[in-house]
């Protein structure tokens, strides 16, 4: 059984007076599309709130512009053109070689050859990724891609199915057993979305209960999977940063939920993120 607040509270301890940056992990977030900015801006700036020292976004040119004007705390690098293409690649690698984090998939779109280069990313890096979104769409039936990887997939019912065929059941004890058998089948972490989360590396089994009816916004998935990004840069292993993610995620939204209702954003999550890494008031205790 997980222990899921024993592991946050030695995630963040209290820190050694003779710490460096870069101690705690940096995060490359690769997403967006001449559309869509928001999702990536929201993994980055979740990884930050998750504790991670550094968070720099790869994106189309359009996005990598708005993003550098949300915060000067993010790190933006242009892709030329109108979205991800395998021609990036050389980029992003050189981008990566000192992060040891990806978060990938996050307003990416579809086309034909952002899909092929994300596959193509996933089959060179050698770093833990958080895969999310767009890209789960990209590693649908890429079996031999997952395997023996350092990976958490994070889909909703949707997105399960595009991942796997099999449409999730309503009995929660059947997509537990869903989750399992896929996780262990692909050989990865899956962290199934819904009013209770279900994460499973095909051995272990947690069932998230934190989190609000509030979550429905757009953008809260995005900051699940930064957070997540987060935790894998400090060094947790892929399920267990998978199940305290899905808790703080949870319980930000709990606490945003109350607080603003129906107007609730998924930027609330962003500050109560930060409430619980410096107060562990979202912890329970």
């Amino acid at each position: 059984m997980v222990e899921v607040k024993k592991i946050l509270k030695e995630i963040y301890r209290k820190r050694e007076n003779d710490v460096h940056k870069y101690d705690f992990g940096s995060v490359l977030v690769i997403g967006g599309s001449e559309i869509y900015s928001g999702s990536p801006a929201f993994n980055a700036i979740a990884a930050l709130r998750g504790g991670a020292d550094l968070a720099e976004v790869a994106a189309p040119e359009r996005p990598a512009n708005i993003i550098a004007g949300f915060s000067p705390d993010l790190i933006t690098h242009q892709l030329k053109g109108k979205f991800l293409k395998r021609e990036h690649l050389k980029q992003i690698h050189e981008i990566s070689k000192n992060k040891t984090v990806v978060v990938i998939g996050g307003g990416l779109g579809r086309e034909k050859d952002t899909l092929k280069a994300v596959r193509q990313f996933l089959s060179e890096t050698k770093l833990p990724c958080v895969i999310d979104a767009d890209a789960i769409h990209a590693v649908a039936g890429m079996e031999e891609l997952l395997k023996e990887k350092k990976f958490i997939i994070t889909p909703h019912a949707q997105e399960f199915f595009i991942l796997t065929g099999e449409e999730v059941s309503g009995m929660l004890k059947e997509r537990e057993k869903q989750v399992k058998k896929f996780a262990e089948k692909l050989g990865t972490t899956i962290l199934l979305k819904g009013y209770v989360d279900i994460i499973s590396d095909g051995t272990q089994v947690y069932l998230n209960k934190t989190g609000s009816s509030y979550m429905t916004k757009g953008g809260t998935g995005d900051v699940l999977a930064g957070v997540a990004g987060a935790l894998l840069a400090r060094g947790v292993g892929c399920f267990e940063a998978a199940c305290c993610a899905a808790h703080l995620n949870g319980r930000a939204g709990e606490f945003a939920g109350r607080n603003f209702g129906d107007s609730m954003l998924a930027s609330d999550l962003l500050d109560e993120l930060s409430n619980e890494v410096s107060k562990k008031r979202l912890l329970g205790d």
